[in-house]
Parts: C-alpha cells; sequence; structure tokens
C-alpha cells in the first residue's frame, strides 16, 4: 500500500468511560468534537494547534496525533512522509473526556485517509493498536463506532467491543472543574483487591447499566421507570470512593447531584462529572456559581469520520461501518 492522498482531515467524539459501575470496559461518544486535517509533505513535521492544549502540547514528532498516525502507517507497511497538521480541539485535556483516546483514533483515521484505500486499517485494526497505545480499549472503541459501547481484553491482550444499537433513553451532560487529573494518578489509588461483596453489587448493576443504554426499559420489582433504572445503573462500589481524596470536588457533586435525583458518575477517571439525565437550569445555575463549566451534550452515534479525502465519500466517511 501507499499514501494516495495529500490533503485529509478527520473529526473524532469526546468520550465517557466507566459510567458508574462499569470500570474500565462501558464507554460513549459525546457530540463534542476534535478536528484534525494533514497535509502529507517531504520537509519537516510541524502541528499547528487551536483550542484546548494550544501552547501546551508538543507541535512536533511527539505530538499523540502524529505518533497514533505513524504507527498507523507502520502498520499498514506504508512508508513515512512529512506532516503539516493543524488541530482544533475542543475536548478538553486531563479531564476525563478521552482527550488522549481521541488523539490516538485521530491519528490512525487520518493514516486510513492518506493511504485512501477502503482495505487499509479497519476498524478491528484500528481498536487493537489504538488500545495499545493507550493501555485499554474503554474510551477508544466509542471513538471509533460512536454510540454506546463495551469493551475488553482477552488474556493475551487483545481487545474487543460491543456496540450497542438500540435507542439509549439519556441526555447527557458534563460537568467539567478549571483543574486537571491524571490517569495515571486516578489509578494509582485503586486497590489490588475488592470485597467479593461490592465485585457482585458492580455485576448486577453493569448489567442493568447495559440494558439500559441498550434501550431494553421493560421492568419487574424495584424500579419501574427509565430514571429509576439509570439511578440504580450508575451506582458503583469497585473505584469512585476509592478515588475520592484525589477528587473531592467531584465526588462532592456527584453526591450532590444524586442527592438531588440524578444519574451522576465520575466521568472515565475524572475529575469531570457527567450526568446521563438533564440538568434543570436551577441546577445548572448553582454548579456554574461554584465554578464548574456545564456542558449539555447529545449522544454521538457515530464515532471517527474522514472529512476530507476520497474515503469521506464512503459511508458518510465513518471509519467504522
Amino acid at each position: 500500500m501507499r499514501i494516495t492522498q495529500d490533503f485529509v482531515a478527520v473529526r473524532v467524539p469526546a468520550t465517557s468511560a466507566n459510567l458508574g459501575p462499569g470500570f474500565d470496559s462501558f464507554g460513549l461518544a459525546l457530540d463534542l468534537w476534535d478536528q484534525v486535517s494533514v497535509h502529507a509533505t517531504a520537509g519537516p513535521t510541524h502541528v499547528a494547534i487551536e483550542g484546548e492544549g494550544a501552547g501546551v502540547l508538543d507541535e512536533g514528532e511527539d505530538h499523540l496525533v502524529v505518533r497514533s498516525l505513524r504507527m498507523g502507517l507502520e502498520a499498514a507497511g506504508v512508508a513515512q512522509v512529512g506532516i503539516q497538521m493543524h488541530c482544533t480541539n475542543r475536548i478538553p485535556h486531563s479531564r476525563g473526556l478521552g482527550s488522549s483516546a481521541s488523539a490516538i483514533v485521530a491519528g490512525l483515521g487520518l493514516a486510513r485517509a492518506l493511504i485512501g484505500d477502503p482495505e487499509a486499517l479497519t476498524a478491528e485494526d484500528i481498536l487493537a493498536i489504538a488500545t495499545e497505545i493507550e493501555g485499554h480499549p474503554d474510551n477508544v472503541a466509542p471513538a471509533i463506532s460512536g454510540g454506546v459501547t463495551v469493551s475488553w481484553m482477552d488474556d493475551d491482550g487483545a481487545p474487543g467491543m460491543v456496540h450497542l444499537s438500540g435507542e439509549s433513553p439519556i441526555d447527557p451532560v458534563a460537568f467539567i472543574p478549571d483543574f486537571e487529573l491524571a490517569t495515571s494518578k486516578a489509578r494509582a489509588v485503586l486497590p489490588e483487591q475488592v470485597p467479593f461483596n461490592d465485585a457482585k453489587f458492580n455485576l448486577s448493576r453493569a448489567g442493568i447499566l447495559a440494558a439500559v443504554l441498550g434501550g431494553q426499559t421493560r421492568v419487574i420489582g424495584a424500579g419501574h421507570d427509565v430514571h429509576d433504572l439509570l439511578m440504580a445503573a450508575t451506582e458503583d462500589r469497585l473505584h469512585q470512593d476509592y478515588r475520592r481524596q484525589s477528587m473531592q470536588p467531584s465526588h462532592a457533586l456527584v453526591t450532590w447531584l444524586r442527592g438531588a435525583g440524578k444519574a451522576a458518575v465520575i466521568s472515565g477517571a475524572g475529575p469531570t462529572v457527567l450526568s446521563l439525565e438533564s440538568i434543570d437550569p436551577k441546577v445548572q445555575a448553582d454548579a456554574q456559581a461554584a465554578g464548574w463549566k456545564v456542558l449539555p451534550l447529545k449522544l454521538a452515534k457515530s464515532g471517527v469520520q474522514i472529512t476530507r479525502g476520497n474515503l469521506s465519500k464512503i459511508d458518510d466517511g465513518r471509519v467504522f461501518v
């Protein structure tokens, strides 16, 4: 294979992982998009950045999108080229909204677009390479496919994912703080073992979550509407409480929102808080007064899209079909 396109572009959504009980497995795509374009050149690599990360992120070969693009070309057996890249970043960094996963998937999508061959870098290839770079697939899976996903890794480290194709009855709202938290720090406080009853508790809640997010809402017993199901489905005993000390304001906000009857969780490793239900203006105003950026969002039904290049004309440019 070889590069057939010299100017391509992609867009890729923000994501949220865990969603309460689905630690390292559940994820969803949010209607907040980074856009990246690339000119293939014979000269040195340069990255122009506007929006999130401008003036902070590397502007050369160490930029995560560039590194991911190069891994994609290498995996496809394609010669490397110089890169002139422009990034319009809207996804906040180190906030639990999947910015690194989105960058990785953007780079791999750009590699596929530069090659311009529908057989190059399939969704399965991109999932495997992205998981290798990121370390786990919970955020990269929805960045690839959109919607709601459940992902896993087998004993050999190979990833898999399931896309829940039902009509999810959620109306996400992100509460974004003005402080960052590195995922590595959030993971460092987690225990190596958890109580058996806590594991059992999360298994049941994760099962409810999969059913609700997949559009299955008929219920017998406790919880007679979607709201009751979402409240039960977003309970967690495996990771959120252990991380409390590293992001006290986020945990306080989750407690407050849940006390107000909203299915709120820590988004990924935090510190962003995600409600799966709409928030009334009074609660939004109170959160904003306390220093939170409140961002009502929609579920992004598609994942990474090629927006320029000959593959943009195939199935609306979606990499995952």
